[in-house]
């Protein structure tokens, strides 16, 4: 029988800018047991039934299948979460969002709107943060929202609210003081979607049309609309499209506009703050 140190080998060159932690995490998942079990045991020999399931998981990420779909899991605002092929996979970058949200000077039982929840992370990590806030997420994928009530009920949040809704269809009138989304921003024509995790997540979740910003355009001439009084729409974008998302947030009558940078630096965040006129 194989040993942990011989099985993290054979993981040794998986595809990826980190294919060591990538095979600590297959072999983790596989084994029930954590990291640092793998670095205080690496004579220990695995059982053939789970040498069998990581070899099988490593063929899968040899193929480019992502580590989050093949455990089935990611952490996000540290936060345990169930993902699938249903939704997008959280990113480190999209928690920038949810650090401005949380800076807000919203009021003590804010009604917050999540705009295209898929997992629930935003929503989820939000309420984990402001029990009296009260949080709305919807999304047009009843897959999705299958995934996002389960997460929001492993992590006893059962109080966050999840509709089906493209966009605010099914809101019936419903105003908020905060509105946040991820929503689709990739150009159909990009290069990135045929790279790397981006090729196996749901392509309705990732693209727009009109260069990627019709999504985001379409939610900043409605807001106005869903916002109270002083209310925020907060909103992650490409890299390269902030001065453009900035300039429909000031066209639309926001004010307040400003754009944060994500971890690596770059421009991944912009909203503004909605005071209707008259």
């Amino acid at each position: 029988m194989p040993t942990v140190r011989e099985l993290l080998l054979a993981g040794s060159e998986l595809p990826g800018a980190s294919p060591s932690r990538d095979a600590e995490i297959l072999l983790c998942h596989c084994l029930g047991k954590p990291r640092a079990w793998l670095y205080t045991w690496p004579e220990e020999t695995v059982a053939p039934e789970y040498t069998a399931h990581y070899r099988a998981l490593l063929t899968e990420r040899q193929a480019g299948q992502p580590v989050a779909y093949l455990t089935g899991t990611r952490e996000f605002w540290s936060l345990r979460l169930s993902v699938n092929s249903a939704t997008l996979i959280p990113r480190p970058d999209t928690e920038t969002l949810v650090a401005w949200a949380l800076e807000l000077d919203a009021p003590h039982d804010a009604r917050v709107l999540d705009l295209g929840t898929g997992s629930g992370a935003i929503a989820l990590a939000v309420a984990s943060e402001r029990p009296d806030w009260q949080l709305l997420a919807v999304d047009r994928s009843a897959a999705a929202l299958c995934v996002a009530r389960a997460n929001a009920a492993s992590l006893q949040l059962d109080r966050v609210d999840f509709r089906e809704s493209d966009w605010f269809d099914a809101l019936d009138g419903e105003r908020f003081d905060v509105l946040l989304s991820n929503p689709p921003y990739i150009d159909s024509q990009d290069a990135h979607l045929e790279q790397g995790d981006l090729r196996f997540e749901p392509r309705e979740a990732l693209v727009a049309t009109g260069g990627g910003l019709d999504d985001i355009q379409q939610l900043v001439n409605e807001a106005p609309a869903r916002l109270k009084q002083g209310g925020w729409l907060l909103l992650e974008h490409g890299c390269e499209q902030a001065d453009n998302v900035c300039a429909l947030l000031r066209g639309e009558g926001f004010s307040s506009v400003e754009t944060r940078m994500d971890l690596a630096g770059l421009p991944r965040i912009s909203g503004g703050q909605w005071h209707a006129v008259g």
